[in-house]
């Protein structure tokens, strides 16, 4: 089958588009014929080496598709069904053994390709907005990154919520569309002292959802009200860099979390929560699942480096198969 993946961790060169072995499902798994895999910042933290993998590894956390074969034990899957998973490695490719626990069925009103760009991104704004700090009326968020796949997500969520959110974001593009997501007031960090301006705005916010990083972490810290919570969930800018706890004590006791999906789905009742939401949303129209671009699985290397250049507003997908769409 074709497939991409890495030998030695690197930058985008060093991925690999080329023949695999095509995987058989061993007990408890369901081989999918893979339809579309989405493109995630953590794909690039896997290829690059900041988390890593027995090599060779095929890239790829998130994908659609429709089961081909199941192996022994698997009861609630069967061949021909439409599923979709996120946090499970490999879907950079035509076929994906995956455990049949992280399956999740897709509705006949959502498509393969919209349901491979929600799951990552899709549950990471649910488990943010609804469980690390649950949003509700009269709270305030700030939202780094706004325009961006998560982000968006984040900011949808939020204004079902009937919180406030405050973006930041690269340009007046951007701002514009953040704005039309259901954003209060959209700030630009690169022109503008955006930590000024959200006090200005808001006096502190009840929470900030970071999943930039080294570039906004520490200044995020100086945009929370006290007792304010400190969501750092991803570092597209980088790592942020040690720093003392005291630091939350003067800035107002604040709260610190550095969660990942992969806890706030290991329940199979949190996941089948999540992506149940998350689809319904999508078919009522409530949610809009942007994608941006979709690329041919040879061209994935072009894909990871336009999502590290940060010039996307919205989802990226490989394109590896129409199946069942």
């Amino acid at each position: 089958m074709k497939a991409v993946y890495i030998e030695q961790p690197g930058g985008p060169e060093a991925l690999v588009y080329g023949e695999r072995p095509k995987p058989e499902p061993a007990a408890g798994e369901a081989l999918v014929k893979v339809a579309y895999s989405g493109v995630n910042f953590i794909d690039t933290y896997h290829r690059g080496g900041l988390y890593k993998l027995p090599l060779p590894a095929i890239i790829g956390s998130e994908g659609a598709g429709t089961v081909e074969s199941v192996g022994e034990g698997v009861t609630n899957f069967k061949p021909g069904d439409r599923v979709a998973y996120a946090m499970a490695r490999g879907s950079y490719a035509e076929y994906h053994a995956v455990p049949a626990v992280q399956l999740v069925k897709v509705p006949d009103a959502v498509g393969l390709d919209t349901a491979a760009a929600a799951m990552l991104q899709g549950m990471t704004a649910h488990y943010l907005t609804h469980s690390t700090f649950k949003l509700d009326q009269g709270h305030t968020a700030l939202v780094h990154a706004a325009a961006g796949g998560t982000g968006r997500l984040i900011v949808q969520m939020a204004r079902m919520a009937g919180a406030r959110v405050i973006a930041t974001v690269g340009s007046e593009a951007k701002a514009k569309l953040t704005l039309e997501d259901g954003s209060s007031a959209a700030i630009l960090y690169n022109s503008q002292d955006w930590v000024a301006e959200v006090k200005r705005l808001t006096g502190g916010v009840d929470v900030v959802y970071d999943g930039v990083g080294q570039a906004t972490f520490l200044k995020g810290l100086d945009c929370l009200k006290p007792l304010g919570t400190m969501v750092t969930f991803g570092q597209s800018s980088g790592a942020n860099a040690p720093f003392d706890p005291l630091l939350l004590s003067a800035k107002g006791s604040l709260y610190l979390t550095r969660p990942t999906l992969a806890t706030y789905i290991a329940k199979r009742a949190d996941l089948e929560w999540r992506a149940s939401d998350l689809f319904n949303w999508i078919a009522s129209g409530k949610l809009k699942i942007r994608i941006d671009k979709a690329y041919p699985l040879a061209e994935a290397a072009q894909a990871q480096k336009d999502l590290e250049a940060r010039k996307t507003t919205g989802k990226l997908i490989l394109e590896i198969g129409s199946y069942g769409v």
